[in-house]
């Protein structure tokens, strides 16, 4: 095992240098306005990571779109990972998460038509034909944009993982950045994310001193809330259980194609029902030979009570697959997740961060 990991650091290592300077000539050239930026008349929220999958990057996203929309019309736009479209695609009532990726799927089924969301490739084109589309927007939310650097946001947030910490972490392939982590510096926020509900003062604290952010930018700390179960097929009627409710009797099914399922799996198994688990790669279409596999498990399970328990992301693609046998509807949940902010030091909420980045931008914008 030791032998791997130094042949693996002797070919992968380099390879990672190789990356990261690639990384750093390509925000050099937008630095010196080589590469163009271009910048809107309305608020444009980026909201991304530097390493990839798993920081929760989602969950954020709806939290911003939740508290903006209050007051404003907005907007998200993302590319549509792993969508089978190209180009421009809004989302409507007939999309499904082939069409705009799964992510967005997610975002525009939780908040319907309260919130516009769209996906493309190229995100200046995007943001242009969502404002000629829908004039009345009056905020636009980047979902996965802080590499994306083609459109100058006016507030550009980055989250990092506790447990993964980017100060800890290597460029790609080697390590999961996708570029060097002083590119938090170009941040206006810097949200550390999945922090665990027992952090103590100085470990907060000692967080605070490895970031170590600029005067100027702001650093947030979050962490997981999880809600109760809900349906993952709204026409099923069925008793919806809560994860308490579960006992030594009973039994779980966890399924999870997301790229940190570990939060996800120590909650389920945080409660007394035993629990089988199955892991996906991150994004995962689930094909018939994969639902033929999670019904062969489920039948597998022993107990008074027997369901499945799969993340919110994940219930997005089992809800559209085909596949999915009737006999599973009513037993089939996803855990709803939110984010909660803790501030143990005394600044602004990230709410009024978020609008006091914006006020101070528009007014230099107007000088």
């Amino acid at each position: 095992m030791k032998n791997n990991s130094i042949l693996s650091k002797i070919i992968l290592l380099p390879c990672s240098k190789l990356y990261g300077a690639a990384t750093f000539m390509r925000n050099k050239f937008f630095d010196w306005h080589i590469l163009k930026e271009v910048e809107f008349d309305i608020p444009v929220i980026a909201v991304g990571n530097l390493a990839v999958g798993g920081t929760g990057k989602t969950p954020h996203v709806e939290y911003i779109v939740d508290k903006m929309r209050r007051n404003r019309k907005v907007a998200v736009l993302s590319r549509g990972y792993k969508r089978e479209t190209h180009g421009f695609v809004m989302a409507g009532r007939n999309s499904m998460p082939r069409d705009i990726g799964d992510e967005s799927y997610q975002i525009y089924r939780k908040f319907g038509g309260e919130v516009i969301v769209a996906v493309c490739e190229d995100r200046v084109h995007g943001i242009r034909e969502l404002l000629r589309t829908n004039p009345s927007i009056e905020m636009i939310v980047l979902d996965d944009a802080f590499q994306h650097r083609y459109v100058k946001p006016t507030v550009s947030i980055v989250i990092t993982e506790y447990s993964r910490p980017v100060y800890e972490d290597a460029m790609l392939p080697y390590g999961r950045l996708r570029e060097p982590a002083r590119g938090l510096n170009r941040a206006n926020m810097v949200i550390v994310g999945k922090c665990p509900d027992t952090l103590k003062p100085a470990d907060y604290r000692a967080e605070i001193n490895h970031y170590n952010v600029m005067p100027w930018q702001y650093l947030f700390f979050s962490h997981i809330n999880y809600q109760p179960l809900a349906p993952v097929f709204d026409d099923v009627a069925t008793s919806v259980p809560y994860l308490d409710w579960l006992n030594e009797g009973d039994s779980v099914l966890a399924i999870a194609g997301i790229g940190n399922p570990r939060p996800f799996i120590k909650h389920i198994k945080s409660y007394q029902a035993k629990v089988k688990v199955d892991i996906y790669p991150d994004h995962h279409q689930y094909t018939k030979k994969d639902i033929d596999h999670i019904l062969a498990r489920y039948k597998q399970l022993k107990g008074w009570q027997r369901i499945i328990i799969t993340t919110e992301k994940d219930a997005v693609r089992l809800a559209a697959n085909p596949y999915y046998p009737h006999e599973l509807r009513a037993v089939t949940f996803y855990l709803p997740v939110k984010v909660e902010f803790e501030y143990p030091v005394q600044q602004p909420t990230f709410e009024e961060a978020i609008e006091k980045v914006i006020r101070e931008k528009m007014r230099s914008r107007q000088q």
